[in-house]
């Protein structure tokens, strides 16, 4: 199993947090791997929410490629971020570390958000082709206001390693995982969290309905839909189709990955809808046993189990603030304050969603709609 920790917060803070929670619950990853999403940054790329943010490693020839590439495509920079390594042992540096905030070419100034969008996704995959064969160019993100970081290690030594504890990187939503290697080799692709056009998510399980699923989803003509180095980016891609591509609200997610029983359907009163989508979405129906945590566009971040409910989850906080994470160890080392007894641990049917801002947080069960 890995483990998984997110925060979200209306105050910025550093994901240096959510690393040491993951410590509290180390014998639930091995340290092969540590992956880190913020969104809603701050410090430095405070005062940059428009510009899109690309979040890389490159090695010196691959940084000369994608910048020449960039360039070429009209992109201008804005600001650069690059951690300051420490050397620890057992972590190799690769060559270049960067979150690069772009200004969109001219062209693109006065369009759309979604035409923009697509842009970032087709620039995000060409790069990510170019260098994907010798390991040159690794592309983990390309969008405004989120930023990512991903390398193998222990989460604690990787932490130490981009010198989280000392810089100034900060946001108000950090989801962070770390890695037990099990079903694929190490490989920075296979590190969650997974990302795309504003929808993220990180998993705790394994995926046995991986294959149909992706099947589905490569068939359906969007081309960020692919990689699929881990059978869990598959949950950011539903997670895509449900939200933005369909247009459904985000509890459909939960209907659609978790569908319920026909007598169970009977109880809703939007039961003909789910009975339409049930139908039509089967091969996107999970497996389990898997834990989910992700957030969509408008900072809500939410927790939901599969139906075996065989993984760990807890939430808790206080308004301003709230943790969700695979054990409530985790909960504690991040927000000790709150009311213990008003925790949540969502089971089969749930949905725990935490509102923009860390306003509130609801429970949402699929048979009471």
């Amino acid at each position: 199993m890995c483990r998984l920790s997110a925060i979200t917060s209306n105050r910025y803070f550093s994901p240096i947090e959510n690393i040491l929670a993951l410590e509290t619950m180390k014998e639930g990853h091995d340290g092969s791997g540590l992956g880190l999403m913020l969104k809603n940054l701050g410090g430095e790329f405070e005062d940059l929410k428009d510009h899109p943010v690309l979040s890389g490693i490159c090695s010196d020839n691959g940084l000369t490629m994608l910048d020449d590439y960039m360039k070429s495509r009209g992109f201008s920079v804005k600001h650069m971020w690059t951690p300051k390594i420490r050397p620890v042992p057992g972590i190799k540096k690769r060559g270049h570390y960067i979150a690069k905030a772009y200004a969109y070419p001219e062209n693109y100034q006065d369009k759309t958000m979604a035409e923009k969008e697509d842009l970032l996704l087709r620039t995000r995959l060409e790069l990510r082709a170019m260098g994907e064969a010798d390991e040159s160019i690794f592309v983990f993100s390309f969008y405004p206001d989120v930023l990512t970081l991903k390398e193998v290690g222990d989460p604690l030594e990787v932490a130490e390693f981009f010198g989280l504890d000392k810089n100034q990187l900060k946001a108000k939503i950090v989801l962070a995982q770390g890695r037990q290697n099990t079903n694929y080799a190490i490989y920075l692709y296979a590190c969650h969290p997974f990302f795309m056009q504003g929808y993220g998510t990180m998993t705790n399980g394994e995926n046995t309905a991986f294959v149909p699923i992706r099947e589905f989803l490569t068939g359906r003509g969007n081309p960020g839909y692919m990689g699929y180095n881990s059978d869990s980016e598959v949950f950011a891609h539903i997670l895509h189709y449900t939200c933005r591509t369909l247009g459904y609200p985000l509890t459909y997610y939960k209907d659609i990955i978790t569908p319920l029983k026909s007598d169970e359907i009977d109880r809703r009163s939007d039961r003909e809808a789910l009975r339409l989508i049930k139908k039509s979405l089967r091969p996107l129906c999970i497996d389990g046993p898997n834990c989910v945590i992700g957030f969509i566009p408008d900072g809500s971040v939410f927790m939901v189990q599969d139906a075996k409910k065989l993984r760990p989850g807890a939430v808790g906080g206080v308004r301003g603030r709230y943790a969700l994470m695979s054990e409530e160890c985790g909960v504690n080392r991040a927000i000790p304050e709150r009311n213990q007894s008003e925790d949540i641990y969502p089971m089969k049917y749930d949905m725990v969603i935490v509102t923009p801002n860390a306003e509130e947080i609801t429970v949402w069960n699929q048979l009471q709609h």
